[in-house]
């Protein structure tokens, strides 16, 4: 790490010396890494910090390495740092307290307060219902602070599969009645009445709980935008849960997530609409993301079973 990012730590924390501490993870296609830093002489015993560098040839597990990929990563995380600088929210859907944000050359640097300081230190490969329950309450509270709010210098668009941002994935896919179905269903979630910011990677592994498992801390904002707040829920629960999960689970999950979102919008909202128009939306948000695996990874677990029924209904419901 640069002096002068060391420098930057050491001032914003007030502390007297740093060290590094474990790396938490390597960032996608090798842009840099996620580390801990160890601090002396403040009342912060660490902070996390996302240390992104800008590889002269990145290194995609899936092969996709072109200038429209790099481009589309380098704004994800000039998004992800406005998104710190710029917004906030509270207790009810936490996530990390942006203490510093610098770009230095072909590197950017993000301090972040540490969640397992903060008592959300624990991680799940595999989660229980109670879990499950407080993600999506999490996402509910929100989508629901977040509505009708314009996502001003954020992605316009959020989530990383939007399809304007994947042409390259579009164009790779085989499946030929849902490739020619694509931009109508991008449409269709682009067009619903009731907009709100999505989280936009809102899977498993970017949740941080408590050790009781019943508060969450949500992290990774680079594809925050606009859109409809299914988008968020179906690629969490598609995280989370196999294809018989799925069919037998999903309308109990939906259930809580849009008792969650009742309790917090505001009371001038017309809510029943706003169920109504996405518990419609969520097949096309579940289609949505099956289309952009079909192109990425066509031999994706999550192309299953359940993918292909709700792609099925919403193909018949485009001819109708």
């Amino acid at each position: 790490m640069k002096q002068e990012c060391r420098d930057l730590i050491l001032q914003t924390c007030g502390a007297s010396s740093l060290r590094v501490g474990a790396k938490i993870q390597t960032l996608w296609s090798g842009y840099g890494e996620i580390v801990r830093l160890h601090l002396e002489g403040c009342g912060r015993p660490s902070v996390v910090v996302k240390h992104i560098k800008f590889p002269e040839e990145a290194e995609h597990p899936g092969g996709w390495n072109t200038d429209r990929s790099h481009a589309r990563k380098v704004r994800s995380y000039q998004v992800e740092t406005h998104w710190y600088q710029n917004y906030s929210t509270n207790q009810s859907c936490r996530i990390p307290v942006c203490l510093a944000a610098r770009s230095y050359g072909d590197e950017m640097l993000i301090v972040l307060e540490d969640l397992d300081v903060e008592g959300y230190d624990q991680r799940r490969t595999s989660i229980k219902d109670k879990e499950i329950r407080a993600c999506l309450s999490w996402l509910a509270h929100f989508h629901a602070l977040f509505l009708g709010v314009t996502p001003e210098g954020l992605w316009p668009v959020g989530t990383y599969w939007h399809l304007e941002t994947r042409p390259d994935e579009l164009e790779a896919m085989d499946d030929v009645e849902l490739k020619a179905a694509a931009s109508d269903i991008d449409g269709v979630l682009n067009e619903c009445h009731f907009k709100t910011i999505v989280h936009g990677d809102a899977k498993l592994a970017n949740f941080c709980f408590s050790k009781s498992g019943l508060e969450v801390a949500a992290v990774d904002f680079q594809y925050v935008g606009g859109g409809c707040g299914m988008k968020d829920v179906v690629y969490f629960l598609g995280s989370c849960m196999d294809e018989r999960e799925c069919g037998k689970r999903v309308p109990g999950f939906l259930d809580h997530y849009f008792t969650e979102l009742k309790a917090f919008v505001n009371k001038d909202v017309n809510f029943n609409a706003l169920e109504k128009e996405w518990r419609e939306m969520f097949a096309f948000a579940w289609t949505d993301f099956n289309r952009f695996l079909h192109g990425w990874m066509p031999g994706h677990w999550k192309i299953n079973r359940y993918s292909k029924e709700l792609t099925r209904e919403v193909l018949q419901k485009l001819k109708q």
